[in-house]
């Protein structure tokens, strides 16, 4: 990937990511707007930076720490979003941190077969 390929990738990167964890958020069964609405916005936060730090561990490191800097975002990035669900939340039935750690783990894993085998 290229400089100049990254915002396409970005925007990519960020619609399926929210198409993802959406999906998976209501197949969990939440069902209120707004729950729905922050799941979308808390994305739209945390995905560019996941997506973009890696790149610029590239462009300084090569690929040599690229996975690491991925998991170490990730787990990052499910505390995050835990903490977030925790605060903004109406839905229950689910750990807020659990629910992250699902949505984030789903989303990846689709993210990597992908990346694998469509882009």
């Amino acid at each position: 990937m290229t400089i100049s390929e990254l915002p396409l990738v970005m925007v990519r990167c960020l619609l399926l990511t929210i198409f993802i964890e959406t999906s998976v958020a209501l197949l969990l069964k939440v069902r209120d707007k707004k729950d729905i609405l922050n799941v979308v916005l808390v994305q739209m936060i945390t995905n560019p930076l996941v997506v973009s730090i890696p790149f610029v561990v590239i462009l300084l490191f090569g690929y040599k720490y690229y996975q690491i800097t991925i998991y170490i975002l990730e787990i990052i990035n499910v505390f995050v979003e835990g903490f977030i669900y925790y605060k903004l939340l109406k839905y229950k039935k689910i750990n807020p941190f659990v629910l992250a750690l699902i949505l984030n783990v789903v989303s990846y894993l689709i993210g990597e077969v992908l990346n694998r085998f469509v882009f």
